[in-house]
């Protein structure tokens, strides 16, 4: 095994007095001396403003850590909750106590069952995490380096394996190797030439930092956007990228402004999202949910800024196929314009996820060779709508040559056109489409004529419907209207006395108007009153 040193510093008298207190292992007075020692030389090595680095053959071991030369990370040995197994992290320095915030983990599947841990460079030049039998618990893994290699913790919070006194190349970084946290500076996405993939992976649970069942990343296909999965099935997404924001999230002016950015780096084919927002960061919890949260320099926590999934609509495909969700509706999922329930049973029930089948054939379906003029197929704009999934793009200058291009091609059902991304066209099932009360783009859905139609013959109908209602109900007015002048004063009308009170002795103040009936006036009296004071007024000017 390696001959273990105590760890590095920039302070080279503290850094000696250091590992000759680790080689105190003589008489009692020589261990109490060295156990002084080494108690003065770990406290100045908190003061050191290089306690950040441990270099070959060197090592710290539970419970010392290394702190960033900027003092915003520190790595050491923790137990999650009130478990007893430690392992090595990374976590911010600012809130280290009682409970600090952990945003990455090394040997997350192979925990220290005590605290005998020692964190080292091994005699290949890797990283290492030994527990007391000298077992190597986890490791760089990294093949071919030099012996002289160094490990340094950034102050971005990065852990990084590098040749000693070389800055220009890491031989591996922590930041490659999320686990559930993306920082600032940290790069989440995918090789589009390997398919190698950095993805945030969730905790198994709040106590156990192993994988979970979550993971967080850019989806590999047409338009970027960034997804949550639960295995390999999509749970959330944010919607397409726009150069500016992620337009299928509402309320994403935090996202915004904290810098986000997908960057396409060309020269080694990778795609991937970065931001770089001080003192933010995102974590998927063990519950699959992905929460932004910013330090209150105030009051010395985090706070949360913006979380999702949050709303049962957020959920993928809440509402099935050709179908529409809106958060806050009686009943949520709808069917977009033009398709209707597959099952109205199920649909009834509040089960959706069969989602919702055309409901009049499209023109360009009917491959009978005939096209009447005025009868094609045409577009019905829904606002404010996150986009389904799997859009593609086309090229087109704006939104009339998309609608354009779209129409030409009949497997074509929906068109989109955002300015930070153009056009956008969907073939095949229209999944995980919402609408918003703000924000979101206009979405044209394909329908056969006859639907274009359908919504002005249902607004006439209603019209016809009220119109004849009314008629219906002015014709039994007027028929008991008619009763009451032939047969008098039997339905409950009010007195002259009661009138005169009523209207302060028929004062003008209190008069509203003259009508074709005769005048109307105010009164102190309930509605129903007020009513039969018109009605005796009419009756008293008809004679």
């Amino acid at each position: 095994m390696v001959d273990r040193g105590r760890l590095t510093a920039s302070c080279p008298s503290i850094l000696s007095s250091s590992k000759s207190s680790y080689r105190v292992m003589g008489s009692s007075s020589e261990r109490k001396g060295g156990a002084i020692l080494f108690f003065i030389s770990f406290f100045s090595l908190e003061l050191c403003t290089a306690i950040d680095t441990i270099a070959s053959s060197q090592s710290i071991r539970d419970p010392e850590t290394l702190i960033s030369v900027g003092g915003n990370f520190r790595l050491g040995f923790f137990s999650p909750g009130n478990f007893k197994n430690r392992y090595v992290g990374i976590w911010y320095n600012i809130d280290s106590e009682p409970t600090p915030t952990i945003i990455w983990v090394a040997n997350r599947e192979n925990p220290l069952i005590d605290s005998s841990g020692v964190l080292t460079i091994a005699d290949d030049g890797n990283i290492v995490v030994l527990d007391g039998r000298n077992n190597i618990l986890w490791s760089t893994n990294v093949s071919n380096i030099a012996r002289n290699s160094s490990a340094m913790l950034l102050d971005s919070g990065n852990l990084v394996l590098r040749e000693e006194n070389s800055t220009a190349r890491f031989l591996w970084q922590s930041f490659d190797h999320p686990t559930d946290s993306f920082l600032p500076e940290m790069k989440i996405g995918v090789n589009l030439r390997t398919g190698e993939k950095k993805q945030l992976t969730s905790w198994k649970s709040d106590s156990d930092p192993s994988t979970g069942t979550f993971s967080a990343g850019i989806s590999l296909l047409n338009i970027p956007q960034v997804f949550i999965w639960k295995g390999s099935i999509p749970q959330w997404r944010s919607g397409p990228w726009n150069n500016r924001t992620f337009i299928g999230i509402p309320d994403d002016y935090s996202v915004y402004l904290n810098g986000f950015n997908i960057i396409r780096d060309n020269p080694e084919g990778s795609l991937y999202v970065t931001y770089n927002e001080s003192f933010a960061k995102f974590v998927l919890n063990s519950q699959g949910i992905l929460v932004q949260t910013n330090w209150d320099v105030e009051t010395k926590e985090w706070v949360t800024a913006w979380l999702s999934p949050r709303t049962v609509c957020d959920a993928y495909g809440k509402c099935g196929p050709f179908g529409s969700c809106e958060a806050g509706n009686s009943q949520i999922c709808s069917c977009l314009r033009g398709f209707e329930p597959k099952s109205i049973e199920e649909w009834s029930k509040g089960n959706w996820r069969n989602g919702c089948v055309r409901r009049t054939q499209l023109q360009c379906e009917r491959n009978n060779g005939s096209r009447k003029v005025g009868e094609q197929d045409g577009f019905f704009k829904l606002e404010m709508m996150k986009v389904p999934d799997s859009a593609n793009w086309l090229s087109a200058e704006d939104v009339v040559e998309c609608e354009k291009q779209c129409l030409r091609n009949c497997s074509c059902v929906a068109f989109a056109y955002d300015s930070g991304i153009g056009c956008m066209s969907w073939s095949g099932n229209l999944i995980d489409t919402q609408k918003f009360s703000k924000a979101g783009v206009d979405l044209h859905i394909r329908v056969a004529y006859s639907e274009l139609g359908r919504k002005k013959k249902e607004k006439k109908k209603l019209k016809f419907d009220r119109l004849e209602a009314y008629k219906e109900t002015s014709n039994d007015s007027m028929a008991e209207e008619n009763k009451n002048h032939r047969e008098g004063l039997e339905i409950p009308f009010f007195n002259f006395e009661n009138m005169v009170i009523a209207t302060d002795n028929f004062d003008g103040a209190n008069k509203l108007g003259q009508g074709g009936f005769g005048p109307v006036y105010k009164n102190s009296a309930s509605t129903v009153e007020a009513e039969m004071c018109l009605r005796i007024s009419m009756r008293h000017d008809m004679k």
